[in-house]
């Protein structure tokens, strides 16, 4: 527990023994003690934290709030606390300020924690399975596919901070009639390439990678499949063209930052007979039934707005089915959270899902759904619409090509996955401080800056200041920064509770601001050496806390730039 954390839970435990001891004097009658907040207020002018505790008291003591706050002042000790005054506010709100000199305790704290600094332990080791991306291996990895894995990969490493156990994954979708489109497509583009007059298949792939995919084949195999059986032809087309986009998306997600724990095939729940045992077992239970000489699932018990196919009539599981297994498979798996990151089209999927696994015993309030809006590139003030590789979208690769990995990440973790994202090019790449990677980034740098000048001057000190040298920080900058500081800890914990990684890179942003505020505002090469070496500790901790913080959102913390 932090030390911002302690002290919010100090002042709550007072409180709770404040209202028993009026309780005890005939000041106060209440049967139980209704839960209350305590928290920061908006308006700094109000204090640093305030709570509700004599509103909610009102129905049982039957007494006006306000006379209430003032029993539970008068009986409030303030040993131990940190608070030096309260208030009554408005309607009968309490508000506490607290000595400024709390904040110094927070120097020792992030520089004895160092890396750990922020982490928490609210996910108590839970095992938690982050889905994402699992963009069809047809292609090439695109805009959606990039914010799904900045997104994703942001949410998994935010978990770990606060103590969950995360495995990252990403399925594979190698089976079903969009690889038999494929498999159509390679094979009219490998007889076209070869000299032959061949249709290319009606909504085929018509990416240029594909076109380059074949050639590479053909540079290595020649005409070789040119004159076997054209189910043989196109199953070896399909098994060369998957390992090659395969290869391909793994290596630019490995660009983007992003690794993963598992890769899982949805063939292998095909050819393992676990499709077909899902359905069996679904239907065992009376939630499937035969129409038109198919098989549906009941999902209109879900919210569905209609029942859904799941084994077609010639007997092919369609990919909702191969879907459904594949969740029953994660939750065997024995993972207490799962939880998906899905484009926003995938919005009428969510409640049928859900469904699927009540169905199937399993609790469906364990499966968690991100939907994520789209993504709109903008250059030059204007909507970017085509991509000259691809010739219909624009590539992840080509886009970390342009601005880097860490402006693509940071641009698409800033946003909530429900807003709609304007991914401004020029922005991306300027060097200013209306960019935002940049603008954390450089005040990382600048703090490096500080630090390796007080080294060449021999001012550095290590280690932990004195009380003394510490309580020296007491500008309003030094406090705001202190303060942003403290706010860590308990930022992830509510990020990772509300799964909003975005809320982070917030943080950062604020903290940044707070810094180059403080860095216009008080030099830190100071001749006074005892409040100098309180200002590299503060220096120290800052470059500590923002490297702690880009490192969960897989950005880069620069020492020069």
């Amino acid at each position: 527990m932090s030390l911002y954390e302690r002290i919010k839970e100090k002042i709550s435990d007072s409180l709770v023994k404040a209202v028993e001891d009026a309780k005890v004097a005939g000041e106060l009658n209440f049967e139980t003690l209704p839960s209350f907040v305590l928290e920061e207020p908006r308006e700094k002018l109000h204090g640093d934290l305030a709570t509700n505790l004599a509103m909610v008291l009102t129905k049982q003591a039957k007494r006006p709030p306000r006379e209430i706050a003032n029993v539970i002042i008068k009986n409030f000790k303030l040993e131990g606390t940190w608070v030096i005054s309260s208030e009554i506010a408005g309607p009968g709100f309490i508000n506490f300020k607290l000595d400024p000199m709390w904040l110094t305790g927070i120097i020792p704290e992030v520089l004895q924690q160092a890396d750990d600094y922020g982490h928490v332990n609210l996910g108590r080791g839970q095992k938690v399975q982050v889905e994402f991306v699992s963009a069809n291996p047809t292609g090439l990895l695109h805009m959606g596919n990039a914010r799904g894995a900045a997104l994703g990969d942001s949410l998994a490493s935010l978990l770990s901070a606060a103590g969950y156990e995360v495995s990252r994954e990403f399925y594979i979708n190698d089976a079903g009639n969009q690889i038999n489109n494929f498999a159509l497509s390679l094979e009219a583009r490998y007889l076209q390439l070869l000299g032959k007059e061949v249709p290319f298949p009606e909504g085929g792939y018509h990416g240029e990678d594909l076109i380059d995919t074949v050639k590479g084949l053909i540079s290595q195999f020649g005409d070789k499949y040119l004159t076997v059986e054209p189910e043989l032809r196109r199953e070896f087309l399909v098994r060369y063209a998957l390992n090659e986009k395969m290869a391909h998306i793994r290596q630019t997600l490995a660009d983007l930052g992003v690794n993963y724990d598992v890769w899982f095939s949805e063939q292998s729940l095909h050819d393992s007979g676990y499709v077909k045992s899902t359905m069996e077992e679904l239907e065992k239970k009376g939630y499937i039934y035969e129409k038109e000489g198919a098989l549906w699932l009941k999902s209109t018990l879900f919210g569905d707005e209609k029942d859904e196919v799941v084994i077609r009539s010639n007997g092919t599981p369609t990919y909702f089915a191969a879907d459904i297994a594949y969740h029953r498979n994660k939750f065997e798996r024995g993972f207490d959270k799962v939880i998906n990151i899905w484009g926003a089209d995938h919005h009428g999927h969510v409640a049928r899902m859900k469904g699927a696994m009540a169905a199937l015993g399993h609790d469906p309030e364990k499966l968690q759904i991100i939907l994520m809006q789209l993504v709109r590139l903008i250059q030059n003030g204007e909507v970017v619409r085509m991509s000259k590789r691809s010739g219909r979208y624009i590539t992840l690769r080509e886009l970390m090509d342009e601005v880097g990995k860490d402006a693509a990440r940071f641009f698409f973790i800033m946003r909530d996955p429900d807003s709609t994202v304007e991914f401004d090019l020029d922005l991306a790449k300027a060097e200013s401080s209306d960019n935002p990677v940049y603008y954390v980034q450089y005040a990382h740098a600048r703090l490096c800056s500080i630090l390796r000048q007080a080294q060449e001057q021999n001012l550095a000190s290590e280690g932990v200041p004195e009380d003394g040298e510490l309580q020296l920080l007491t500008s309003q900058e030094e406090r705001d920064l202190l303060k942003k500081l403290a706010d860590l800890p308990g930022e992830i914990t509510i990020a990772a509770r509300l799964m909003e990684s975005h809320r982070l890179a917030r943080y950062v942003l604020d903290l940044a601001a707070l810094f180059h505020t403080f860095y216009n505002s008080q030099r830190v090469l100071i001749e006074d050496e005892n409040l100098r070496k309180a200002r590299l500790a503060l220096v120290r901790c800052t470059k500590q806390v923002i490297r702690n913080v880009l490192g969960i959102l897989g950005v880069s913390a620069p020492e020069r730039m």
